[in-house]
Order: structure tokens, then sequence, then C-alpha cells
């Protein structure tokens, strides 16, 4: 009788020890799901906020703008265009001229 009670005191034992140690592995994982969730919730703020930056820098005000300063582009006016005819009789080697 008293192996019995032994060996079942070091079965509740262990028992005890195994719940003791998943309830604390438990709280440390649901910890981390929240560090996550709140990590998530600032990186879609943040994407939020670059989209709505990107969209501003998208502009074509800014864009024309741009194009004035940086690349030196100006708008297209009848004095700069040039138009050429298309003759639809005319050989290819001849339009690539």
């Amino acid at each position: 009788m008293t192996r019995l009670n032994i060996a079942l005191f070091a079965a509740v034992l262990a028992t005890m020890l195994y719940v003791v140690r998943t309830q604390y592995e438990s709280r440390r994982l649901f910890v981390d799901i929240e560090k996550a969730t709140i990590e998530m919730r600032r990186l879609e703020i943040d994407n939020a906020t670059l989209q709505v930056e990107k969209r501003a820098q998208a502009t074509p005000l800014r864009i024309e703008k741009l194009a004035q300063e940086r690349l030196h582009m100006r708008s297209a006016t009848p004095a700069v265009t040039q138009y050429m005819k298309y003759d639809k009789d005319a050989p290819v080697a001849e339009l690539a001229k």
C-alpha cells in the first residue's frame, strides 16, 4: 500500500508540474500574440500613412513641376511640335528615316 501511495503521489506531483508549465507557456504565448497584434496595428497605420504620402507625391501638378525643374522638360506647343505625314503607299524603309 505504501508503494502505491508513493507512486500516486509522484504521479500527482508530475501532473501538477505539467499543468503549471502548460499554463505558463499558454500565458507566454498569449502575451506574444498580443505583442504581434499591436505590431500589426502599428504596421497597418504606417502603411496607411505611406499610402497617403504616396498619393500626395504622385499628383499630376507635382510630377509636372519635377519634370520642368529636374528634367528641364516643357509642355508641347504648336511651335515646337513637328508633324509628319503618313503615306500608306511608302515602303517601310522610308518611314524609318
